[in-house]
């Protein structure tokens, strides 16, 4: 599987973008989500509490790269970067999907870890 038929890929790509309703789209309005970083997890049921996750997030010059991807079967994996400020590696993270029938992610798991980093993207200026 190539990082451009990854539904993951797609959705970071799209909220990375600062177009939240396209990212979104891809996910089913009932979506399973856990976002577990450092300090908290964020646990829900729908696609409303994803949105208000980013949007509680605020303005940010955030952007993931991600460098593996593969799927399994209705479940997808993608490990990546997140960079600040187009250069700055703030940690990396692991996330994990399934994948609907109707190709919508109807489960998500991420989590992101400031420390480890077992595959880096080179960044340019």
């Amino acid at each position: 599987m190539s990082l451009n038929d990854s539904t993951l890929v797609t959705y970071y790509e799209r909220i990375d973008s600062r177009d939240l309703d396209a990212g979104l789209e891809l996910l089913a309005p009932g979506v399973s989500f856990a976002i577990i970083l450092p300090e908290t997890a964020v646990r829900g049921e729908n696609r409303q509490g994803v949105r208000e996750y980013l949007e509680g997030r605020g303005p940010v010059d955030r952007r993931h790269v991600p460098t593996h991807a593969t799927r399994e079967g209705e479940l997808e994996f993608v490990y990546g970067a997140v960079v600040e400020d187009g250069v700055t590696i703030t940690g990396h993270f692991l996330a994990s999907a399934r994948i609907g029938e109707d190709g919508l992610i109807t489960g998500y798991q991420v989590a992101f870890d400031p420390e480890l980093g077992l595959a880096s993207p080179t960044l340019g200026n």
